[in-house]
């Protein structure tokens, strides 16, 4: 056999192994443009469109994937109507709920588009148009002759230069996202819409039933959606709310399934999936399990029962703080199936036996060592530097639970950046982040009662106090012992909102010279920040530059190997896919599917299983309409899949074989959570809305009909 016989018949075989592989695991959320490698993988486990079709950022069902800068969601009519998850449209029901008024238990639904209520200050929804590769323009003027802080500020300069060019256009969001540990970079542009508005979702009784007992869990009967719409004004510009804003017309919609999913079928999941940690060191993962998420998991274990303690008995409190309680009770329990997952994989053990191949295949070779080996023992050299500072940051970020002392902070450095040119300033305090920092600073107006402010704030000091000396801040401590926590609170104007924004764009001298404790407290803080900051950006400067030589050889060897790599997730447009499938476990069998029937069974009346009247005599009616599967022989709730999903993709289109949406991805399991840093297929799987549980809840109990005929679910004619 000739060479070129024989690398022809080599990569022919790696082929078939990834084929072979990527079909058995479902591993890997993928970019759109990384399609050619795991088409045929996808067409071999159902996919019925052409895999060309989805590495197109301008055509269905990719341009009707949006996100919401944290969830993800689809447009789901040519009326900008949007289907997400109902905790990602949560904050806006508590934005909007007072104790007379409670959207939170009772749900929200607007009549007529008149009625669709203002989300949340902040909210806003992205539409992805281009993702080009710029790689080349980040690394102008990049060379290992600069130190760790230089190379930093010299790529933050690329960057901002990129986002400001491709600002220029109007309407447009743009940042620079980093794969492969900085090896490669992606531009994504994104249309920018700033009027969100409220405009249905389901009470609490089933848009959160089984509430913290039941997240992460299966089996689960959760009706976890909600919906916002898309306006911009009425000549089709991005602004923020007006009154005579119209909704967004968008290129594309997701055409609802006209038959929902079965056992065994394959399903797709578009969304914007937050952070993975897959290709971290051995070195890296272990002091994350042994130390940093123990910690972690500590912090806010304290955290949720100082907030239940201190809002006990106030049912304006629960409301103004029960988002910030469902958020760090969701990640508590998430570390805690982390923690269970590592020692169950034995993770340890296998990331160091995955190092040991790789560092085994660089030293075969003299040019693979040239190459790699001095970029390996540097990032070696960086861990335990990394590690002791983000154990000290863990603690020193307790100080910004006092909403008004974050505020000031901000406020601060605000004023000190714009001292700058705008392009000299640091991220995050440029002109283009003006409306961002306004949206911030008035959310606090529904989350903050300074009451219970003060409570927190003190149980934050009590665990920041633990620093060893070094890690604390003297100045500040100086200037908080001699203001006290009773002047702190009493003496501020910073927890009016007029009065907080009116500080947007004061000269620093004017903060220098106040007497508002909040901001005496911020500038003693700043120096200690400045300097943080600046040692932060030199530690990710040298680990920049040893990690993208580490993962191109990383790249290099599973490629050798026969293993297409996915960059570790990063808040960019992610593709991943899966089958509709139970699992079988110790003693248990999971099924694939949940039914009306499970709900009711859990169903007490009271507490996390409180789910309206209407669904339990529309239950124990069988009043299911067209919405039953038949295969179960009634109306389906949830499923679960072996789609590879993580934090961010809360909200996604779960799509079928021909690209029609038939649910939402929302969570996955206790077990499985640990593929955020091995993907684990046995253990890991998705949890999914049923479109039909949807469709149900929308026609039977809530008469969202508007909304049906809009999606084109219900003729119009209907009334």
């Amino acid at each position: 056999m000739n060479c070129e016989c024989e690398m022809v018949a080599r990569v022919s075989a790696i082929a078939l192994l990834w084929t072979a592989t990527a079909a058995s695991a479902n591993e890997g959320m993928w970019m759109p443009a990384q399609t050619a490698e795991v088409g045929a993988a996808m067409r071999a486990d159902g996919l019925q469109i052409d895999p060309a079709q989805l590495s197109r950022l301008d055509a269905a069902p990719l341009n009707a994937i949006v996100s919401l800068g944290g969830c993800s969601a689809s447009f789901v009519s040519p009326q900008g109507l949007v289907a997400t998850n109902h905790h990602c449209v949560f904050r806006s029901m508590q934005y909007n709920s007072k104790e007379s008024q409670d959207y939170l238990t009772n749900g929200f639904l607007a009549k007529s588009l008149g009625e669709e209520l203002p989300a949340v200050p902040g909210s806003r929804i992205y539409v992805i148009e281009d993702m080009p590769d710029v790689t080349a323009d980040m690394l102008k003027g990049v060379s290992d002759k600069l130190n760790g802080f230089a190379r930093y500020e010299r790529l933050d300069t690329n960057r901002k230069a990129l986002i400001a060019a491709c600002e220029e256009q109007p309407n447009r969001r743009c940042d620079v996202g980093s794969y492969y540990g900085g090896a490669s970079y992606y531009l994504q542009q994104k249309l920018e819409i700033q009027d969100v508005r409220l405009v249905y979702a389901p009470g609490l009784g089933i848009g959160n039933f089984g509430g913290e007992t039941d997240n992460w869990m299966w089996p689960r009967h959760t009706g976890d959606f909600g919906f916002y719409r898309a306006y911009v004004a009425p000549d089709g510009s991005s602004r923020p709310y007006a009154r005579d804003n119209v909704p967004y017309r968008p290129k594309n919609w997701l055409r609802i399934a006209s038959k929902g999913v079965q056992e065994g079928d394959f399903v797709m999941v578009a969304g914007f999936p937050g952070a993975t940690n897959r290709f971290l060191t051995a070195d890296e993962v272990r002091f994350n399990f042994a130390h940093y998420e123990p910690l972690l998991q500590h912090l806010l274990s304290d955290y949720a029962a100082q907030i239940k303690q201190a809002t006990a008995g106030n049912r304006e409190a629960q409301i103004r703080y029960t988002s910030i309680l469902r958020g760090v009770e969701n990640y508590k329990k998430k570390l805690a199936g982390d923690l269970a997952g590592a020692d169950a994989i034995g993770l340890d053990g296998r990331k160091a036996n995955e190092e040991k191949a790789f560092r085994a295949w660089v030293t075969k070779y003299p040019v693979r060592q040239t190459r790699f080996d001095a970029a390996i023992r540097e990032l070696d050299a960086m861990v335990s530097e990394n590690s002791r500072a983000s154990l000290a940051r863990l603690r020193q970020a307790l100080l910004d639970r006092a909403q008004i002392l974050s505020s000031a902070r901000t406020l601060y450095r605000w004023a000190k950046e714009h001292e700058k040119p705008d392009e000299d300033r640091e991220s995050g305090f440029q002109d283009r982040d003006r409306n961002e920092t306004v949206d911030q600073l008035t959310q606090i107006e529904r989350s903050y009662l300074p009451v219970i402010d003060r409570k927190l704030f003190e149980a934050a000091l009590d665990e920041y106090r633990r620093l060893d000396a070094k890690d604390r801040d003297t100045a500040f401590e100086t200037t908080l012992d001699q203001i006290g926590l009773d002047r702190l609170y009493a003496d501020t104007k910073l927890a009016d909102t007029a009065t907080r924004l009116g500080w947007l764009g004061k000269p620093a001298a004017a903060f220098e010279a106040s007497d508002d404790p909040f901001i005496k407290l911020a500038v003693a803080l700043y120096p200690g920040d400045i300097a943080a900051k600046h040692a932060a950006k030199d530690r990710a400067g040298r680990s920049q530059a040893a990690r993208a030589i580490y993962m191109h050889g990383q790249r290099a060897y599973r490629q050798a190997i026969g293993r297409p790599m996915y960059p570790d997730a990063n808040g960019s447009l992610r593709i991943t896919w899966g089958k509709v499938a139970g699992r079988t476990r110790d003693g248990q069998i999971w099924m694939p599917f949940t039914t009306a029937e499970g709900l009711l069974a859990k169903e007490t009346g009271k507490g996390e299983f409180d789910a309206p009247n209407a669904a339990i005599a529309a239950i124990r009616a069988k009043d299911y309409g067209p919405y039953v599967a038949p295969a179960l022989g009634t109306l389906p709730v949830n499923f679960l899949s072996t789609a590879d999903i993580t934090n961010g993709n809360s909200g996604s289109a779960t799509l079928n074989g021909r690209g029609e949406f038939v649910g939402l991805a929302f969570d996955g399991t206790l077990e499985g959570v640990i593929s955020d840093w091995e993907r684990n297929a046995d253990r890991s799987r998705s949890i999914h809305v049923d479109g039909r549980f949807m469709l149900w809840t929308m026609d039977k109990i809530d008469g969202a009909s508007r909304l049906l005929k809009e999606m084109g679910v219900l003729p119009a004619s209907r009334s």
